[in-house]
């Protein structure tokens, strides 16, 4: 992708630290209920995009989950940074949600793989994981995507190789994620970790 010299992905104590010092664009995760970062405030429609729901995968009583039309308004906003600098040679896309864990990093999956349309869904995982070691995308975010993108399963898929790989470098996320109604996932993480080891 033309023209990004940074990207980066943050939880919302981080906006105080410096995280926004250079950033150009923003994309904001919020709780349908959460005031508007004071901080963000200075940043214009083109120049940042909000979008509100829970992180949450199932429906339930209270719960706002993410919706096909939200994830297609995040595929709009990096094809409008695209497009405004096709020929700037730098720019830097700060995404952040509460944590920097689920969110946020699902979508920085989603615009790496509109960005980088020839990198496969793996590849686009990896470079999340380096952006942000502690990641775990939403996988209702990356499964709405895989249908807007055509990916035909590829996308959800990676993304289950890439939870395996999260259970074994921070055994402790599983704990955390049970906690907060994200069984599926693990499943779909140790699914992949059985599948490796039966095929070694």
């Amino acid at each position: 992708m033309t023209g990004i010299s940074s990207l980066t992905i943050c939880g919302l104590d981080e906006l105080a630290t410096g995280a926004l010092t250079s950033a150009t664009h923003v994309l904001s995760l919020l709780d349908p209920d959460w005031p508007e970062p004071h901080m963000l405030k200075g940043f214009g429609p083109r120049r940042r995009l909000e979008i509100r729901f829970h992180d949450d995968i199932e429906p339930g009583p209270g719960i706002v989950i993410p919706r096909l039309d939200q994830i297609a308004s995040i595929m709009e906003f990096g094809k409008s940074i695209s497009a405004e600098h096709e020929h700037q040679r730098e720019w830097h896309l700060l995404v952040h949600c509460h944590l920097g864990i689920s969110r946020s990093t699902a979508a920085m999956a989603i615009l790496l793989a509109q960005f980088n349309p020839d990198d496969d869904e793996d590849a686009v995982f990896t470079r999340v994981v380096e952006i942000r070691p502690q990641a775990w995308p939403n996988s209702r975010m990356i499964k709405l995507a895989d249908q807007v993108m055509k990916k035909n399963g590829r996308f959800k898929t990676a993304l289950g190789r890439l939870y395996a790989r999260q259970l074994s470098a921070h055994p402790d996320i599983a704990q955390y994620m049970a906690k907060n109604g994200r069984i599926r996932e693990l499943e779909m993480g140790r699914l992949a970790l059985r599948y490796r080891s039966s095929a070694l």
